[in-house]
């Protein structure tokens, strides 16, 4: 029997990673949209909960492109723009980097000494 160790997403329960500095930046990327999506109902009322937990996550995954773009490069933005728009994740249970394991190869079967 094998054992795999696989990490969890203290912010997201249901996403799964093989490696804990993969959860570690999604936990964090997380923490970064929870707060962007407080500032932005605090900016915007009128906006929905989904609306800004979206925008929020939107902003997060990204946020490399944003901080050129509010350090005066503004053209950062245009490859978000000319990105293929992303699909709203599913409700179902995701893995993200703990995908399903191959079948394992059945066991040798031991040798016996001579």
């Amino acid at each position: 029997m094998a054992v795999e160790v696989v990490y969890r997403s203290s912010r997201d329960l249901e996403r799964l990673f093989m490696d804990k500095a993969e959860a570690d930046r999604h936990d964090k990327m997380l923490e970064l949209a929870e707060l962007l999506a407080e500032v932005l109902q605090k900016a915007v009322p009128s906006l929905s909960e989904q609306q800004v937990d979206e925008v929020g996550i939107y902003m997060a995954k990204n946020r490399e492109v944003f901080a050129k773009a509010f350090k005066s490069q503004p053209d950062a933005l245009s490859e978000l723009i000319h990105a293929p728009v992303e699909v709203a994740e599913e409700q179902a249970p995701a893995v993200e980097e703990a995908q399903a394991p191959a079948p394992a190869k059945p066991a040798k079967a031991a040798k016996t000494a001579k």
